[in-house]
């Protein structure tokens, strides 16, 4: 998608321009991979114009793969940000309508060969939101990924302003995460989408703080209703306010919780892609690390300092996330 954000902390009415950029959930996954190490490919539907072919050359700068992006349709999707301060919270506008990925159809993207020797396969809850072909593509390659022997996942990611096309999240995303092998979501997305709720939470009353053992009971459950998933994991955001949060996670697997640090995150640069850079921390992890707890801990830290680089993509390296995550806060300067 493209991104036109409000400069600084600029609200809608007062801007009279914008900072364009580029990002949205697969994409800010798959360039974390890439800034990683990891073979990364991003593969979607876009236009026959020059934003789109800017969109392609930022994928491609960040390492990112763009082969098998097919081109057709009349525009990218894009969404408009205003950065919140303090008590006043930030507000996203989708203008996706129309847009090329919203009017594909299963059939267009041959998944048998994009997936042929693929190691993992991610989806977020936003594509399936967009439309009903974007949906049935969705599953097309959800489906085809289990019969490959693909490894998925998805995050969840129920955004209510999207869900406009006649069908509700709790319609559509049964199927598709019925094929997952690993799913993400944060306090409210399982409610919101399974109607699984944490005992005795409030999202609404944390002050900040969130006891990640409320959540063990959403991973059992979500695990009962999808019998292929063997892993759950679950940011937990503490929201003081639009500029302070704390950050953590738990990763439920094998009958136990596992449980990150928590971090206190002041002065919020930017908390967009914020759950991306999670998973893309956690699929990396999981690739790379002999067990969860570590790849949960890589995965927080990854994401912690996700909140202080401007833009959707997180672009940070291993050997920074790692310093991180071995407990070297200190913001030094580097030489």
């Amino acid at each position: 998608m493209l991104r036109l954000a409000t400069p600084g902390y600029g609200r809608f009415g007062q801007a009279d321009q914008f900072n364009a950029t580029f990002g949205g959930g697969e994409a800010n996954v798959a360039v974390s991979l890439a800034n990683y190490g990891i073979d990364a490919e991003f593969v979607t539907r876009l236009p026959e114009n020059d934003i789109a072919d800017a969109c392609i050359a930022d994928l491609r700068k960040h390492g990112v793969c763009t082969k098998n992006i097919i081109r057709g349709g009349e525009r990218i999707g894009i969404y408009f940000l205003e950065t919140g301060a303090v008590a006043r919270p930030s507000k996203v506008i989708y203008d996706r309508a129309h847009s090329s990925i919203s009017e594909i159809h299963p059939g267009m993207i041959d998944w048998e060969r994009v997936l042929k020797d693929a190691g993992w396969f991610h989806w977020t809850g936003i594509t399936p939101a967009i439309s009903q072909d974007a949906a049935d593509t969705c599953l097309e390659a959800v489906r085809t990924a289990n019969r490959l022997g693909v490894p998925v996942s998805c995050d969840l990611n129920y955004r209510k302003n999207l869900w406009k096309y006649g069908k509700s999240a709790g319609q559509t995303m049964p199927d598709l995460v019925d094929g997952c092998d690993l799913i993400l979501g944060n306090e409210e997305d399982a409610d919101k989408v399974f109607g699984i709720k944490p005992q005795g939470f409030d999202v609404e009353a944390t002050q900040g703080k969130v006891d990640a053992s409320k959540f063990e009971s959403v991973c059992t459950q979500l695990m009962m209703r999808f019998p292929r998933c063997r892993k759950v994991a679950l940011t937990l955001r503490g929201s003081v306010n639009a500029n302070i949060n704390t950050w953590g996670a738990c990763l439920y697997s094998e009958g136990s919780l596992k449980q990150s640090r928590r971090y206190e995150i002041t002065d919020i640069v930017d908390r967009v892609g914020g759950g991306d850079s999670f998973m893309g921390g956690l699929i990396y992890g999981l690739m790379t690390y002999e067990n969860d707890q570590k790849s949960l801990d890589f995965a927080v830290a990854a994401s912690c300092l996700k909140h202080t680089i401007y833009g959707d993509y997180n672009l940070v390296t291993v050997p920074e996330v790692e310093k991180l995550m071995n407990g070297d806060a200190s913001g030094r300067v580097s030489r």
